[in-house]
């Protein structure tokens, strides 16, 4: 019973169209439906969770949680906007943070014990994003910052090639 979470840039910059005329986040939006569609006849897949999280400043970057329904997902995914920042290591802290919290709900993690190891629960990420420059409220930044603890984190949870960009923040 895995937790997709799909981490979707609504930074302006995703306003920009493509060759096809669509914008990138019209593009990420249909990629995103294109995969939930394929993912459902899969019966394996049947008890997967899904969450749905932006670049927007916590709370507001969560759009639909663990527990909402197919619908309520497909609803927030089609109202998406694009606009603010790519914040996409504020963005990534969030999602490990919701993926960390659901794992104390649910009893997989226990706090000052560890992770219970008999009890797996595969997470995924899926960032989308135009990997147009990383910007911030203090301007444009060349790299990811990362505090340490998110960095641990990642490298525990998801492997991905980018990571080896990562910069670690204290």
């Amino acid at each position: 019973m895995p937790i997709l979470l799909f981490l979707i840039d609504t930074s302006a910059s995703m306003n920009q169209r493509s060759h096809l005329g669509t914008t990138y986040l019209d593009t990420a939006k249909g990629a995103v439906e294109t995969f939930m569609k394929l993912r459902a006849r899969d019966p394996a897949s049947r008890g997967d969770r899904y969450m749905l999280v932006t670049f927007e400043e916590p709370p507001y970057a969560i759009k639909a949680g663990w527990k909402e329904n197919h619908a309520t997902f497909m609803n927030e995914l089609k109202n998406l906007q694009a606009e603010g920042l790519t914040t996409l290591g504020q963005s990534l802290r969030t999602a490990f943070d919701l993926l960390n919290l659901n794992r104390l709900v649910t009893g997989i993690d226990n706090y000052g014990q560890g992770r219970n190891p008999f009890f797996l629960e595969p997470a995924i990420i899926i960032t989308i994003t135009d990997g147009s420059k990383l910007t911030t409220t203090s301007g444009v930044q060349d790299e990811a910052v990362h505090t340490l603890y998110v960095l641990q984190e990642c490298l525990i949870n998801v492997w991905s090639p980018w990571y080896r960009k990562c910069k670690v923040g204290w």
